[in-house]
């Protein structure tokens, strides 16, 4: 149960009903993550997605950065780890951004700094990303001889092949307007209006069926994978159980009838 989560060292976890907050929480190394992140991380996305689920989620960074990527100190381990020890930790980092990725509602990245190497696919993975201006992005892994591979998949969904395969292969910093012409964010503000920014992206989700945004989730991920004759029939069942569904009726019902649905407090 969520409960029996709530002692982390390394994360900051604020549950609600409604928005549910999780922040890294290692300010002295820049929310660096090292292994104890990965999998108190994935606990709480694992354990939310069990549970009942908020009606969304904010990541964001405490102090002057978002997540600098891997810790060096962990770093200085994993040199002396075999391929098996590589392999198990890198797999444990795969399914992090997994479960982020597909968790089943709205993972909003509230973006207060820098975002490095790793730090970068956790951006990628939310659903939707605010930053500060002020914030810097690089996919710096080539610098010292790797690669972004485990958050390769959810950069190259968010920006594309071509934008991935240059940055990918220069490493170079991206100032964050630069981060947004190239799709990685979907908005970026003065850093004194953060947190006004994303209030009223809650407040606008929050206006929207619960149930739907779900599945709207669910439609963006699954129809790029399918033939025609697949999505075809997909999406026609899709909104056709919506429209029966008790979420469907009561919002088409509150338009016709010119009323706020009931998921929109009064």
């Amino acid at each position: 149960m969520i409960s029996d989560l709530m002692d982390f060292k390394t994360i900051k976890y604020e549950p609600g009903d409604e928005v549910t907050r999780i922040t890294f929480c290692r300010p002295e190394v820049h929310n660096a993550f090292n292994d104890d992140v990965i999998y108190e991380m994935t606990d709480v996305f694992k354990s939310m997605e069990k549970d009942n689920p908020p009606r969304m989620v904010i990541l964001s960074g405490e102090g002057k950065s978002f997540c600098a990527g891997a810790d060096l100190n962990w770093m200085k381990r994993v040199i002396n780890q075999s391929f098996e020890e590589n392999l198990k930790e890198s797999q444990a980092l795969a399914e992090l951004f997994a479960a982020i990725y597909n968790f089943g509602s709205p993972v909003i990245g509230r973006i207060n700094g820098a975002a490095i190497g790793g730090g970068v696919g956790f951006v990628a993975a939310c659903d939707i990303a605010i930053a500060a201006e002020s914030a810097i992005f690089s996919f710096s892994e080539v610098k010292i001889g790797l690669v972004p591979a485990c958050i390769g998949p959810y950069v190259v969904k968010k920006i594309g092949e071509g934008k991935a395969r240059q940055f990918f292969i220069t490493g170079e910093r991206l100032k964050a307007e630069k981060a947004f012409e190239i799709g990685l964010l979907s908005a970026i503000v003065k850093d004194d209006e953060l947190d006004n920014a994303v209030n009223n992206l809650v407040d606008m989700i929050m206006s929207s069926g619960p149930e739907a945004v779900a599945v709207a989730k669910k439609l963006v991920s699954s129809v790029p994978n399918m033939s025609e004759e697949e999505y075809k029939f997909f999406t026609a069942e899709m909104i056709a159980k919506l429209r029966i569904s008790n979420e469907g009726q009561e919002g088409m019902n509150a338009f016709l009838q010119k009323r706020k649905p009931e998921w929109i407090k009064k």
